[in-house]
This record gives structure tokens, C-alpha cells and sequence, in this order.
């Protein structure tokens, strides 16, 4: 099974606290997850208003291979502004759990299959390529979100969206949730998922397991709260792991995620997988005398492919070897008393 990255990063990481990306580099993105080769791009709320409108007709003018997507609210007039983009493809996103469906809504679960049906169909009718999303699925009763998909893939949605909106879930139930659908439903599986409890990654990696071959996520894990599903961690995690296929260029990732960085002013933590400033960063001497020796004694993903390179420090961890290799590339020959000597002095140096 092929896998699909669906890019909220337009969309759902810019509804992180502080976010606002200029018209200019959303049009930056948009072209730089195309190189990337993401497959489809969550690109805006048409029922913002006209600025945004205007913004997702510039974005929909673009000569890219991405395919571009609105989101939408279960709401006529969300639906007709998402239209005046000339945008194609459109999600319908609508509440399914009795909590949203009441305290939220006022309304109740008949209501909801009715008016979204309606607006699957009315889209549809105009020539849309419609996705329908399930907020707070994983609260929702298993049976009625069932129910809903069975429902909206007959009105002609092509693919559906089971979104852990709170994140709840954990890899097993997961599991549990999505593979019921893969059987059940003829159309793709969308799984969006949060990272309230740290499993967002893993949960998408369980969903793409049980049969969601398309998977939400943002650059670097932006989003409201804790963040949504980081795209290079899913993807590398998949194709590495799994040997899964996907349209993504891994070479690009770490520039994606540079400019993502920089457009949000939402730094990346050090220590993050695959796109953190240190996580190929060694200093510990047994761990340098090992990649010395044989990279692969310390490495699992090569920097390389992305378009990082492993990087050797001098610290109070480092050892003999350690010192004499580093200065070595920069030219420098140590005997083994004036590499003790180094060592020595940073072992004392206060930190």
C-alpha cells in the first residue's frame, strides 16, 4: 500500500497560538512541498473571508503536481466560499461524537448525517472531488461513526477522515479504530491525528498499518496544543521500517522543515527526529570511536538522504580518539599527551 501525505500545515499548524503566514510564503510552501512531493496540501478556510479566498485562488494558479484542498465546516455557506477558489478538492469536516454533536452543535446525529449527505451531494453536483472528516472520531459512538462514513461514501465522497481530535488514542486502539473502516468502506482512510499525549507519530504509523493510506500531518508537528503528526517522522519512519513507497523526496525534508521553521517562528526542538539541529550531532567518545570505526555502529537513518550530515563535538564526554580525529580534520596532528591535555582542559571547563 502506497502512502499519501495529506499537508495540513496551511490549515491546521497555522491555527497554532501566534501563527500567521503572509500571502508570500504560503505561495513559498505550497511550492516547496510540491519539490517535496506531497501528495495533497490542506491548503486553507475559504470561510475566513475574502483575503483568504484570494489567497487560495493565487495558491490554486500555481503550476504545481500537488493537489490543493479546502477545509470546510459542515455549512452551506462554507461550501460556496470554498467554491468561488476554483479549487477542485474540498474537505467537509462534521462532528460524530454526542459530545461535540450536543455541547457544541446543539444538534443531534441525525442532523448531522442529513446536512452533511446534502452537502457531499451538492458538491459533488458542481464537480468536486469532496473528503469528508470525522471530528472527534475517537469519542465518538463506533457504531454511528460507521454509520456516517457508510453514508457519505454513498452521497459520493472518495475518501474519509478519522480524526483523533483530542488525541486519545495510542497505537493499539488505533489499530482497534481504523481496521473495522479498511474492511467496511471501499475509498481511502485519511487518519489525522494529535500529539496531546506524545503518540501522534506512532498512532499514525498504526493507522497506516490497518489499512489509512493517507496520513495528515504538518511540518515539523505545528498545531493547535501539542501538535499534529510530524511529516518527516511519519514518512522516514514508514519507509525506513516498513520499506512503504511513497511520492515524498526524503532530500528535501530538511529544507522544508527550515522554512517552516522560519515562516512560523516556532523553533525546533534541538532533539526532534530526523529534523532536530542535534540529532546527528555525537560527542560521547565511545559513540565517535564507534562512527569512526563504522558509521552504521551508531546509525540507523543516514543523514545523507536527507540532506543533513553527521556532525562530531568536542565535550566533556569526548575521548582520546575523539580529539585527535576532530583535529585531525581541520589539519591538525596530535600526539597522544596534547590530546590528554585538551581533554583534560574540557573536562574542567564549567558548563
Amino acid at each position: 500500500m502506497k502512502l499519501h501525505i495529506v499537508d495540513t500545515t496551511l490549515r491546521d499548524g497555522e491555527q497554532a497560538p501566534g501563527i500567521n503566514f503572509s500571502f508570500k510564503q504560503k505561495i513559498n510552501m505550497v511550492k516547496a512541498m510540491d519539490k517535496a512531493g506531497v501528495d495533497v496540501i490542506e491548503a486553507g478556510i475559504p470561510a475566513m473571508g475574502k483575503e483568504e479566498i484570494k489567497v487560495l485562488q493565487a495558491l490554486n494558479s500555481l503550476d504545481i503536481s500537488s493537489e490543493l484542498m479546502t477545509w470546510n465546516r459542515m455549512k452551506q455557506e462554507d461550501v460556496e466560499s470554498s467554491l468561488m477558489t476554483g479549487i477542485e478538492s474540498l474537505h467537509i469536516s462534521a462532528p460524530v461524537s454526542d459530545i461535540m454533536i450536543k455541547s457544541k452543535l446543539g444538534s443531534d446525529r441525525d442532523h448531522i448525517l442529513r446536512e452533511t449527505n446534502r452537502l457531499v451531494e451538492y458538491s459533488v453536483k458542481k464537480g468536486c472531488k469532496v473528503s469528508v472528516g470525522a471530528e472527534d472520531a475517537s469519542r465518538s459512538d463506533r457504531k454511528f461513526l460507521q454509520k456516517f462514513f457508510k453514508t457519505v461514501v454513498e452521497s459520493g465522497a472518495v475518501r474519509v477522515r478519522y480524526a483523533d481530535t483530542v488525541g486519545r488514542l495510542n497505537p493499539y486502539t488505533v489499530w482497534e479504530e481504523i481496521m473495522p473502516l479498511k474492511i467496511l468502506l471501499p475509498v481511502s482512510i485519511d487518519f489525522h491525528g494529535h500529539n496531546d499525549f506524545g503518540m501522534a507519530t506512532a498512532n499514525a504509523f498504526s493507522a497506516f498499518k490497518a489499512g489509512a493510506d493517507h496520513i495528515s500531518c504538518t511540518v515539523n508537528g505545528i498545531g493547535e496544543r501539542a501538535g499534529n503528526t510530524s511529516l518527516d517522522e511519519i514518512v522516514l519512519s514508514l519507509i525506513y521500517m516498513e520499506n512503504v513507497i511513497a511520492s515524498i523526496n526524503i532530500g528535501e525534508l530538511a529544507r522544508l522543515s527550515k522554512l517552516v521553521e522560519k515562516y512560523s517562528r516556532v523553533r525546533v526542538h534541538p532533539a526532534k527526529p530526523v529534523v532536530g539541529k542535534d540529532v546527528f550531532t555525537h560527542e560521547s567518545g565511545i559513540h565517535v570511536d564507534g562512527m569512526i570505526k563504522d558509521r552504521d555502529n551508531y546509525q540507523y537513518l543516514n543523514p545523507d538522504i536527507i540532506g543533513r550530515k553527521h556532525k562530531f563535538v568536542l565535550g566533556k564526554h569526548s575521548g582520546i580518539k575523539s580529539v585527535k580525529y576532530i583535529y585531525k580534520s581541520k589539519g591538525i596532528n596530535l600526539t597522544e599527551q596534547q590530546a590528554i591535555k585538551i581533554l583534560d582542559k574540557l573536562k574542567k571547563k564549567p558548563y
